[in-house]
């Protein structure tokens, strides 16, 4: 027989949310293991004590963190989609029948709580990670990316030259043939900046590299690379602002066009891939102005969970003399290849450091004079003498119609070289392979699945706030896929220091046949082959 169902609501409902929730639902179990109630006693400074109730900070930080497990970035979708679920709405102690937070709340508190509420939430995810034993800390590998801004290149607006660059901008502008700026494509409807960042503190060489770049630009077919629009313009942080989000920078990638951008700069635990650190930078500097402040707040993470960090793994762009000599100092092996603007030597010449000194193949010698800043790089300046370089034969070659032979080097030399050596050894081949399938897939996991292809917020501490969230989001979801099913950290720690030992009884076995059969570097090469 042909069934037909007709609905018709009922007056009176006896409805259990809990009893509906399957026993094994992610929501579930993830609201049994995490526990947010010190975010009460953080934020309670932050509210009066009168007054309509707002909504409660731990169900806003569920809310947040349900928007970047679904890879929503928008509040009002999120409070939707949150709407049409029951194990969201259990997850957030919420009923079925009880109205949800207006969207902009959300966006409210967020600016309202400080970032030290979601430094603190994001640390005591990661000790639940490590309690669970997905976290080493001994090697850790470092990378960073840029996260579009929520700004656009259409508000973009000229900074103010400062009255003492005032004639050299207005000279630029009768070289270019310009009366006056181009008019802004999209007036922002709030201008956010400060003086400050209103201001232009650009320095005269700054201006005159960037009015070289313009003209370049300008003669080009179409205006632009990749663009037909003939009145396209060359931006630059130096010379314009966004009054949007004043935060957001200007940047580009390889083969994309210019956008507005945050930085962000992340550490992963290599052992089960667990973020130990994500933090939003400027988007204006290179990535190895941010190594420094990147160690340091890792090891202060790790030393909290009683965790250190022995190694560490990261690209060429964090190459830099000062981080080289930031990780000795702290007893770091990094693992960094050496950048290609770099130079160890020098043709025809050979480096003698007891004397710090250049020999060169006349015998005659290039001495150190003085250290000088070039380009926001330390350099030693070595000079020979002119008398030297007279009547060399190789005097054309060297040094051209120059009366003696320069040579300028970076301070950090001993730095360079060594981490050069250490880039070519077998273990930093592996080491390269783990780095290129920890950090990166992390990145990538981040940007298309977690909500972090674009930030939905404007300022960098909102910024950070937002990253912060998204990192919180995928710890737990490796927490709550492997976490009950690992070893404790006590008993990796108990297996590895059998391992070390079986590994020195080894060693010496080696080094015992080693002498009884005469096989140079046998043992050396033996242990290598075994990482």
């Amino acid at each position: 027989m042909l069934g037909n169902k007709d609905y018709q609501e009922k007056l009176f409902l006896s409805f259990s949310l809990s009893q509906r929730i399957p026993e094994d639902n992610f929501y579930r179990r993830l609201k049994q293991v995490l526990d947010l109630r010190f975010i009460r006693n953080m934020a309670r400074p932050y509210y009066n004590k009168e007054g309509q109730k707002s909504i409660d900070p731990t169900v806003f930080f569920r809310l947040m963190l349900i928007g970047y497990l679904e890879n929503i970035i928008s509040d009002r979708q999120l409070i939707e989609h949150v709407s049409m679920r029951m194990d969201l709405l259990y997850f957030i102690d919420y009923d079925i029948d009880e109205p949800l937070p207006w969207h902009s709340t959300i966006s409210r508190t967020r600016k309202l709580l400080p970032d030290a509420i979601f430094e603190e939430a994001f640390d005591r995810v990661l000790q639940m990670c490590v309690e669970s034993g997905l976290v080493s800390g001994e090697t850790q590998a470092v990378d960073s990316a840029y996260i579009k801004a929520n700004a656009s290149l259409d508000s973009l607006e000229v900074k103010k030259p400062e009255q003492t660059l005032k004639d050299h901008i207005n000279k630029l502008r009768e070289e270019n043939d310009q009366d006056e700026e181009p008019p802004v494509k999209r007036k922002a409807k709030e201008d956010r900046s400060t003086k400050e960042q209103r201001t232009q503190q650009a320095s005269k060489r700054e201006l005159k590299d960037l009015d070289t770049h313009q003209k370049w630009f300008k003669g080009r077919e179409g205006g632009a690379l990749g663009s037909e629009d003939s009145k396209a313009r060359y931006l630059s942080n130096k010379t314009h602002y966004s009054p949007v989000d004043p935060d957001a920078r200007i940047a580009v990638k390889p083969g994309k066009p210019r956008q507005m951008y945050y930085m962000s700069s992340m550490s992963v635990d290599t052992s089960y891939h667990v973020i130990t650190h994500f933090r939003a930078n400027y988007a204006d500097k290179k990535d190895s102005m941010y190594l420094i402040d990147l160690v340091r707040q890792t090891q202060g993470r790790l030393k909290k969970n009683g965790l250190r960090m022995d190694t560490l793994l990261a690209d060429a762009g964090y190459s830099n003399g000062e981080n080289y000599k930031y990780l000795e100092g702290r007893n770091i092996v990094g693992y960094i290849p050496v950048h290609g603007q770099y130079e160890g030597v020098r043709k025809g010449f050979t480096y003698e450091p007891e004397a710090d000194q250049w020999r060169c193949r006349n015998g005659k010698y290039a001495t150190f004079r003085k250290i000088k800043y070039q380009k926001n790089h330390l350099e030693k300046h070595y000079l020979t003498k002119r008398a030297d370089c007279k009547g060399c034969p190789w005097a054309s070659e060297c040094i051209g119609k120059s009366h003696e032979k320069r040579i300028r080097i970076t301070v950090y030399k001993d730095q360079y070289d060594r981490a050069s050596k250490r880039s070519k050894t077998r273990k930093a081949a592996y080491y390269k392979t783990l780095r290129q399938s920890t950090v990166e897939p992390v990145f990538g996991t981040l940007i298309n699945f977690t909500g972090m292809r674009k930030i939905n917020t404007r300022g960098i501490e909102s910024a950070n706030k937002v990253m912060l969230m998204a990192a919180m989001a995928y710890n737990l979801k490796k927490l709550m896929k492997y976490g009950s099913s690992r070893t404790s950290l006590q008993a990796q720690k108990a297996l590895k220091e059998v391992i070390n030992r079986v590994r020195t009884v080894v060693e010496l076995i080696l080094r015992y046949l080693e002498g009884i059969y005469k096989i140079p570097d046998f043992r050396v090469q033996f242990l290598e082959r075994s990482i």
